[in-house]
């Protein structure tokens, strides 16, 4: 196997681990929680880590000028951002600066999307 097969077949086992770990989560959150290993006290500075990521994911693919890349990431980022707001709105708590959070993303993606569509290279 090259380094491109390997490297391939390793990041599709990391995404069939955390869609694995996601659906654990919807069917039963706690045990969830538990295989994890997470703390309900340290998820502040969990969220942390995660926005820092985001901020680094998209500094990375700004840096790259893909905008393929830009939009696939910006669409994800929108989803977190509905997915969110609709969990808040559901449980009856604020949801407005979350969905507002999907549509800034939302918005970021289609602009990459038509930007890649105009034959401009950069």
């Amino acid at each position: 196997m090259t380094l491109i097969g390997l490297s391939l077949a390793l990041a599709g086992l990391g995404v069939l681990w955390t869609g694995a770990l996601a659906m654990l989560y919807l069917r039963d959150p706690v045990h969830g929680m538990a295989v994890t290993t997470h703390h309900p006290e340290q998820l502040p500075k969990v969220m942390a880590d995660r926005y820092f990521a985001m901020a680094f994911l998209a500094f990375g693919a700004v840096s790259y000028r893909d905008f393929a890349v830009i939009a696939y990431l910006f669409v994800v980022f929108s989803f977190l951002g509905f997915a969110d707001a609709w969990i808040y709105h559901r449980a009856g708590k604020p949801f407005a600066l979350h969905f507002a959070a999907g549509v800034m993303a939302m918005i970021v993606a289609v602009i990459a999307l038509l930007a890649l569509n105009s034959g401009v290279t950069v």
